[in-house]
């Protein structure tokens, strides 16, 4: 084995020590599942850790968490996706959520999508090319008697119109300023 081998997998029979890649990031998320113990259970703890690191979780993250956590890497990816806090692609500087519970559905959430997706040039999902708005429906945010509602950058807006929602993003869409 040679020596760059050695000191990237921290001897012969260790295993590898952080990440390949040598972003320490790595190192930190790796000591929080070993104080974790590395429980299958904690899961949802590391995917949040590991969020906070990166910002986003992609396939190489998620392949690491599940090797770690020594899981399934479709257990690891069906978590991942089944709740709306985890992103897996990189966000906007802003974010715009727009609640489409019953409620807020009912009062015109897919009016206020329609309105962002033409203003911002995206589908809901999508991030603009210049990375300055993330479009995000979510199934239901709990705000159901201030429906239809959107969250701005973790700020929960009541009563929404197409027009507030548009008002409210358009400076971030014109200049990338909040």
């Amino acid at each position: 084995m040679s020596t760059t081998l050695t000191s990237q997998r921290g001897g012969p029979g260790r295993p590898p020590a952080g990440h390949p890649s040598g972003d320490k990031r790595f190192k930190i998320l790796e000591v929080f599942i070993k104080r974790q113990q590395q429980k299958q259970d904690t899961l949802i703890e590391v995917l949040h850790k590991a969020q906070e690191l990166f910002g986003y979780l992609d396939d190489g993250l998620l392949f690491f968490v599940a090797h770690h956590l020594r899981l399934p890497p479709s257990r690891v990816y069906g978590v991942a996706t089944f709740y709306h806090y985890f992103k897996l692609k990189p966000q906007g500087a802003h974010t715009c959520v727009v609640c489409m519970g019953t409620a807020c559905y009912v009062k015109g959430a897919h009016q206020i999508v329609e309105a962002l997706e033409r203003a911002a040039g995206i589908r809901a999902g999508g991030t603009t090319p210049d990375g300055r708005l993330s479009l995000l429906t979510a199934r239901c945010i709990g705000a159901c008697g201030i429906a239809p509602a959107v969250v701005y950058d973790e700020t929960v807006a009541p009563r929404q119109t197409p027009e507030s929602a548009l008002e409210r993003v358009r400076n971030w869409l014109d200049h990338g300023a909040g």
